[in-house]
């Protein structure tokens, strides 16, 4: 039997339809300045201090959480649902991972991007070559780290991301956020709105003294970043 006929929007004519886009633009502009509100508040968390001596375990080995900022101040943490026992990773955690944004600008920005799991490494590297990724995935098998932060416990694995700020080799928990909360990662934009920092763009309400350049003026392909 033929597919039943799919139901469509409306059609109307091209006056219609810019007078019916300006009217969503209003709304789009509102929650645009609200999401500005919203990472407002955000760099003006407070934050918590965080012991530093958990090891992971990664491409290069056993690695100390310092190790996963690459030296550098921020870090972004994505908890990648996947159990020891489990023969592959989260599906929902699979798709976030396939649209994460190229490293290189997030570098820019003084921010690493990583993601952790609690089953042993061999499982993680294999499931990353099937996947075809390339973005840092550290097991914490052998830690408390999926336990201290809250995305293993007795009712089983919990996704979400994490940041952290670096002070010297001193450690801070900054922000978190799960569920439905991570649906809009995937851009360079959303990353950086989690981090204390931002953007880094003069535009931007924050506390004073955060750094700062004008807009755009950093951007770069990224084969072309010096840092």
């Amino acid at each position: 039997m033929p597919d039943a006929k799919q139901p469509l929007p409306p059609i109307v004519s091209n006056e219609e339809w810019e007078a019916a886009l300006s009217q969503l633009l209003v709304k789009e502009k509102e929650a645009t300045r609200a999401r500005d509100a919203l990472s407002a508040e955000r760099r003006r968390l407070p934050m918590v201090k965080v012991k530093n001596d958990y090891l992971f375990q990664g491409e290069e080995g056993s690695v100390s959480f310092l190790d996963l900022f690459g030296g550098r101040r921020q870090l972004i943490v994505y908890h990648f649902m996947f159990a020891p026992d489990w023969k592959a990773g989260c599906d929902g955690c699979s798709w976030l991972a396939d649209a994460m944004t190229h490293p290189a600008h997030l570098h820019a920005r003084d921010t690493s991007l990583v993601m952790v799991s609690r089953a042993p490494y061999e499982k993680l590297a294999q499931y990353k070559k099937r996947m075809d990724w390339s973005m840092p995935w550290y097991s914490s098998f052998e830690s408390d780290f999926n336990y201290d932060f809250g995305v293993t416990t007795a009712d089983g694995e919990r996704h979400g991301a994490s940041v952290f700020l670096r002070d010297g080799n001193d450690v801070y928990r900054t922000y978190f956020t799960g569920a439905r909360g991570v649906e809009y990662l995937g851009s360079l934009w959303t990353y950086l709105d989690l981090t204390p920092y931002g953007r880094q763009e003069t535009w931007e309400d924050s506390p004073e003294g955060w750094p700062q350049t004008k807009p755009y003026v950093w951007n770069r392909r990224h084969d072309e970043y010096e840092v």
